[in-house]
């Protein structure tokens, strides 16, 4: 097993793509952390995947709620090794209906919350002296603007942005830092993202999702599982060389 006593801590880890890398951890050996908002829902899958797993309320707004969380998974497990930043939110509008407020939520979870949860995570990795890994999902949305989605894209390029900054400057201490940017995935996210485009573009609910997924290349929208590979990878030994990198992994809709 690739990640056999690895402590893998997950943010937004309770649903979709966060859920699904947290079972592939879990299946590799390591001791998986749900970390989430929805406590109910982390517990949950933290009792299915058993063992050492756990789960944690986790805000990533709150400087508070990173700083509890981290030393309750060292106060427990001992430790962190791993750190999957996924927890994110999404809006959109178009240029001239952004408003502040939801300027600012998205940057609050999407890159402050990034930025600190892994400032925090990588504070305790270097305590430890023995390395990690950290991986930011991003997504395609970083790769180009879009006209009803400006501010959520700029989140994502800052997250792309700050992988390569912090892989430049955390590899010193053997912390591989690298990103993986999804493209179009059927979770219960996409739900809401379909009902803001049928708002905005006057289309029927579902038949945004109907046409993204026609234009992927791969010829379908991702799923929760088609990252599960990728995140293995990046948090295994196999990616020690790795540093700063966001892969695409989006059925072949963004080439860079």
């Amino acid at each position: 097993m690739k990640l056999k006593d690895k402590v893998a801590l997950v943010t937004g880890g309770a649903r979709g793509i966060g859920e699904a890398i947290a079972r592939a951890y879990a299946a590799e050996g390591a001791h998986v952390v749900v970390a989430d908002v929805e406590i109910g829902a982390a517990e949950a899958l933290a009792g299915e995947l058993g063992g050492q797993a756990m789960a944690i309320r986790l805000d990533v707004r709150d400087s508070g709620s990173i700083t509890a969380a981290i030393s309750s998974v060292v106060s427990r497990l001992g430790g962190i090794d791993i750190l999957v930043n996924n927890a994110a939110i999404f809006d959109m509008a178009p240029i001239l209906e952004i408003t502040e407020a939801s300027f600012d939520r998205q940057f609050a979870v999407n890159v402050k919350g990034l930025l600190f949860m892994l400032q925090a995570a990588a504070a305790q990795m270097v305590r430890q002296g023995r390395g990690g890994k950290i991986i930011n999902m991003a997504s395609q949305a970083g790769r180009r603007g879009e006209a009803l989605v400006a501010v959520y894209c700029a989140t994502k390029a800052a997250v792309i942005s700050l992988t390569q900054s912090a892989g430049l400057g955390l590899i010193t201490h053997g912390i591989n830092v690298n990103g993986i940017a999804p493209g179009v995935v059927d979770t219960p996210m996409w739900d809401q993202v379909d009902a803001l485009f049928a708002k905005y573009e006057g289309l029927p609910i579902g038949e945004k999702k109907r046409r993204v997924g026609l234009t992927v290349p791969a010829g379908r929208m991702g799923a929760p599982d088609d990252y599960r590979g990728v995140a293995v990878f990046l948090a295994s030994h196999d990616s020690d060389y790795v540093v700063a990198q966001t892969f695409n992994v989006d059925g072949g809709n963004w080439m860079s």
